[in-house]
């Protein structure tokens, strides 16, 4: 690829080439807090690559592709190169990562102990991350979780946070504009920008820690708080992990662990100050 960056996030460090400069420069704005990686040996390869030689200047069109990929995705508009790069390195995570069990959830530390939030996509998880991030707690995740199998730690895997419709305005208002990316409008998720997290998470990346809290939110409902039970927060996270089939009886082992050992609530909110308020109540009683 003509252009390229290397980049680590946690401990994954992406090589992403395009035919294209502007994805890389974006990725490079967004992301020039995080550590020097310049020369590096990647763990996974990202190419952003024209559907067809004309599709390089013609109305271009990326094929998104590397060390894993998917033969039937959609092409994406370069005007969406950002967000492309961005699930290119997702999907090397979601399909190539085997040193830890991953769970597709939002993650915040505070005093070593950290709050999983998973749930489907418009749940309010990332939102709800990135605004307690912003509120005494450290950012460590909106994408993935990296579940530890031997010593149960979540550690950080803190991307951009990618945020999408009514949540920008939301958290754009909290942050400033500074720390957000460009607007991605109409993807096929509809409205999308990034938002870079605090220098905080950037610089403690390497540091986990271990699971007090789980939460499955959701956005959109009158204030509740319900209790869950373990069978069924056992297949939830089955169903949120890329890789637990793959990694087999340590998995299981591990997610056995975690559900036996961290509280879980589902919580209904109508607004990001309902929820931010009812993680504080819930936080407040695991003391």
């Amino acid at each position: 690829m003509r252009h390229a960056i290397t980049l680590r996030i946690g401990p994954a460090t992406f090589r992403i080439g395009s035919a294209w400069r502007q994805p890389i420069a974006e990725l490079g704005r967004l992301y020039a807090a995080y550590p020097d990686m310049d020369g590096a040996i990647a763990d996974f390869t990202v190419r952003l690559q024209p559907t067809s030689l004309a599709r390089r200047w013609v109305r271009p069109s990326i094929f998104i592709t590397g060390d894993h990929g998917l033969a039937d995705a959609a092409p994406m508009s370069l005007a969406h190169g950002l967000l492309a790069a961005e699930m290119g390195m997702n999907l090397q995570m979601a399909l190539g990562w085997r040193r830890h069990l991953l769970l597709h959830a939002s993650s915040v530390e505070k005093d070593g102990r950290v709050l999983v939030m998973t749930g489907e996509s418009g749940s309010g998880k990332s939102t709800l991350a990135a605004l307690l991030g912003e509120r005494g707690w450290r950012f460590m995740g909106d994408e993935f979780a990296l579940l530890d199998m031997d010593s149960g730690a979540i550690l950080p895997f803190p991307r951009l946070v990618s945020l999408k419709n009514r949540a920008i305005d939301v958290v754009t208002q909290a942050v400033g504009v500074a720390r957000m990316g460009p607007l991605l409008a109409a993807t096929a998720k509809g409205d999308i920008r990034h938002m870079v997290p605090r220098g905080d998470a950037v610089a403690r990346m390497g540091e986990g820690g271990m699971p007090a809290l789980l939460l499955f939110p959701r956005f959109g409902h009158d204030a509740a708080v319900r209790p869950v039970g373990q069978g069924e927060i056992f297949m939830r996270l089955t169903q949120a992990s890329t890789n637990y089939v793959a990694l087999g009886e340590p998995a299981f082992t591990a997610l056995t662990r975690f559900v036996a050992n961290v509280p879980a609530r589902a919580i209904d909110f109508p607004s990001g100050d309902d929820a931010i308020a009812m993680v504080d109540r819930l936080w407040e009683q695991l003391a």
